[in-house]
């Protein structure tokens, strides 16, 4: 870790931690009434920002997202639930798992419907242009933590080995 990244104060699993709430509307929804797997990607996507930033403290954008999953479906007229959490911090990039659920408001029946981890990258502006920044190393607060850390550095690895054969 390079000494301006040490200088950097760690930060814990749930300092970030991020919940979103969506009603789905007929504007979001296909010819079958199901939300758009297009418009899930968008919550995903706004709800992991929200996550990255908090973690990172600064500007983070979109690099990847990797192993989404569509799960079941969610109808007009019913909730989206999404939370997402860091688990894990690279050099200048954090790793994201959003989890959504479905949600019957009356009821108050839950299901899950999608899953997705999705790379941020932090950025800092520098002479006009933005650069990568470094980012706070992650502080596993449970088993659960770790265990997706492990398995962060798996996917990372792959990312990285995907990347080198697309060259």
């Amino acid at each position: 870790m390079s000494t301006l990244a040490a200088s950097l104060p760690p930060r814990n699993v749930s300092d970030s931690i991020t919940t979103m709430t969506e009603y789905v509307l007929p504007t979001h929804a296909n010819a079958l009434g199901n939300v758009f797997g297009g418009q899930i990607l968008a919550w995903i996507d706004l709800c992991a920002a929200i996550c990255a930033q908090r973690h990172a403290g600064r500007l983070a954008v979109t690099a990847e997202f990797d192993d989404v999953s569509f799960e079941a479906p969610i109808k007009v007229g019913q909730v989206v639930l999404l939370r997402a959490r860091v688990t894990a911090a690279f050099r200048t990039s954090v790793e994201i798992l959003v989890d959504v659920e479905g949600e019957d408001a009356p009821s108050g029946k839950r299901w899950r419907c999608a899953h997705a981890f999705v790379t941020f990258v932090a950025m800092q502006e520098v002479d006009g242009t933005l650069k990568p920044a470094l980012v706070p190393a992650l502080v596993c607060e449970t088993e659960e933590d770790r265990a997706l850390a492990l398995e962060a550095n798996d996917r990372r690895n792959e990312r990285l080995a995907r990347r080198k054969r697309a060259r």
